[in-house]
């Protein structure tokens, strides 16, 4: 399963491996892609993962404003 996060705040590749390490660190998460130029992070997981788990990630783990999510 693939989720797109949309993704504002991140302003350099500092702010991108930070974004992917808080997401890597969410149980189920095997895969992280982000981008800083499109402003999203694409992440792949093994299980279903609620929306509300990679939220916390980006906005309270890794400080960003998380905008949307889609399944894709």
């Amino acid at each position: 399963m693939k989720k797109k996060l949309y993704i504002e705040g991140m302003s350099c590749n500092h702010c991108v491996n930070h974004v992917k390490n808080a997401l890597m660190d969410v149980e189920g998460v095997k895969e992280v892609e982000v981008s800083l130029e499109g402003k999203y992070a694409i992440v792949e997981t093994d299980v279903e993962i609620k929306n509300e788990i990679l939220k916390e990630a980006v906005v309270e783990e890794a400080g960003y404003e998380l905008t949307k999510i889609e399944n894709i």
